[in-house]
């Protein structure tokens, strides 16, 4: 009779450190998976969460704050819908979000395996984006990380920079409009308002 309880006990003992380490392993896989997810993958989950969820909360290099509903994710850029004020798309290139508020709940949805990106997503870069906006010749407010922000048209993107043909905003772009012409380094971009959504696939 001894016996038998002493061989449960064993038994329980060894199940019990079999259940520690299976949990232990859980968690090191966990924190290796959490360890390669990157923030396009983050964003991606948020663009395919429920319509009706509150925005999150955007802070850009520039100072600036936005509430936003995140609608597409290219390769290096986010497409945004603020919930208040002007209609019309923002673009945000990945490299000037400074912080990304949002409830609990999404923050841990977003930590989640998102599901696998289109090859197509992969290339679609913020310069790829640009292009589109100059061919719609649709008027932006772009927005510098020096708090500065320029309107007009974005005339040529190159591989790292665009021309903005400086004018009102919400004035077409006619010669007699233009008041200047800018170079801009896509690194000085802290955000992008477009007067038209670009398109995303």
């Amino acid at each position: 009779m001894r016996w038998d309880r002493f061989f449960d006990d064993l038994e329980d003992q060894l199940a019990s450190e079999w259940e520690a380490e299976r949990a232990a392993l859980d968690t090191e896989a966990e924190r290796l998976r959490l360890s390669r997810v990157a923030l396009v993958e983050r964003l991606t989950l948020l663009a395919v969460g429920d319509a009706s969820r509150a925005g999150a909360l955007f802070e850009f290099a520039d100072g600036t704050t936005l509430r936003a509903v995140v609608t597409g994710v290219g390769a290096d850029w986010a497409a945004l819908v603020p919930e208040q004020g002007r209609t019309g798309a923002v673009i945000a290139p990945l490299w000037a979000i400074v912080a990304i508020g949002m409830p609990h709940a999404d923050l841990l949805r977003t930590a989640r395996p998102a599901p696998s990106r289109t090859a197509l997503a992969e290339r679609l870069t913020f310069g790829f984006v640009l292009r589109d906006l100059v061919r719609r010749r649709a008027g932006v407010a772009v927005h510098l990380s020096s708090g500065r922000a320029l309107t007009g048209t974005i005339d040529r993107a190159g591989v790292d920079h665009f021309d903005l043909a400086l004018h009102d905003p919400g004035a077409a772009r006619r010669a007699e409009a233009v008041s200047g012409y800018r170079i801009v380094p896509f690194s000085a971009v802290a955000w992008i308002r477009a007067d038209e959504s670009p398109t995303l696939s």
